[in-house]
């Protein structure tokens, strides 16, 4: 999709503050391996490694002009018992560009036969629309909008299940952004919840940032608030930490080994509990 400067998706507000304090971490082992057929199909394998449970998925994507057709197989098999609990095969096609600025995504998974859906993007100058529709009798319809610019943007994000006629879902956003400023506020859970965050770069040479977000939680009048930072050692090597009122701290080391693999190493440990053992995750990605 040609790349249009506005307010974006409604997914988008409050993303660069998400991936700063949550992207990367891993609590787990993950090894992934990326190759590619002469005609051009990308295979990816995963691996991942949860206590005594692996999951492992195949995706393989295949892309023929503005057409880009996504399938990938998972298993999650118990290691200590060897047996297959579970097969899924999801299937995404994606149409980019059939009309200026729309973006068409028809999925399922199988062998789930409700779980169709049509889903349309639109993406202006001065708004950002996306909206969904499963492919049963009595589908869920999803609706996210934004309307505003590059500097500040307001949007909504709503779910209506015709099945029962009631809404499943209505968040609202809105976040405002300067040149190395991002700010956003949301209602999210049918108003249950209010999350406000932060992002700013203090270097953009060395990629060295910092964020928070605080989120509050009217019925049980809890609040949370995760604080982090991110920062370029050298060109291919990149750290992160963060802490949150609870006392969980967490780094990561991220480094580009050859271009486009990466290894990370994070770890978390409960500041309010050092006797406990502290978690460590791996996770490798291989590309030719």
């Amino acid at each position: 999709m040609v790349f249009v400067k506005g307010p974006g998706l409604y997914s988008d507000i409050g993303k660069r503050a998400r991936d700063l304090l949550y992207r990367d971490y891993q609590g787990d082992q993950k090894f992934t391996l990326t190759t590619y057929t002469a005609n051009g199909v990308a295979i990816t394998s995963s691996g991942t490694k949860k206590g005594d449970l692996f999951i492992a998925d195949v995706n393989t994507q295949l892309k023929n002009k503005n057409i880009t057709t996504d399938v990938k197989v998972d298993t999650n098999s118990n290691v200590s018992l060897l047996t297959l609990l579970d097969h899924s095969f999801y299937t995404t096609i994606t149409v980019d560009e059939p009309a200026p600025g729309v973006k068409a995504i028809f999925s399922f998974v199988a062998p789930d036969q409700k779980s169709g859906k049509v889903e349309l993007q639109y993406l202006h100058e001065y708004a950002g629309i996306s909206t969904s529709l499963g492919l049963t009798a009595k589908p869920i319809v999803n609706f996210s909008g934004v309307a505003g610019n590059g500097k500040a943007a307001f949007g909504t994000d709503i779910s209506f299940d015709t099945a029962t006629g009631n809404f499943t879902k209505y968040n609202a956003g809105v976040s405002f952004t300067t040149a190395d400023l991002v700010a956003s506020l949301a209602l999210n859970d049918k108003g249950e919840t209010v999350t406000a965050s932060y992002f700013h770069t203090v270097s953009p040479l060395t990629n060295t940032a910092v964020g928070a977000e605080l989120t509050h939680s009217f019925s049980t009048n809890e609040n949370t608030l995760t604080i982090g930072t991110q920062h370029l050692l050298d060109p291919l090597t990149s750290v992160k930490a963060r802490v949150n009122n609870y006392g969980k701290a967490s780094a990561l080391i991220q480094h580009e080994w050859r271009p486009k693999s990466l290894i990370t190493i994070s770890g978390e440990v409960d500041t309010r509990a050092i006797e406990k053992s502290a978690k460590v995750g791996l996770a490798v990605a291989l590309k030719p």
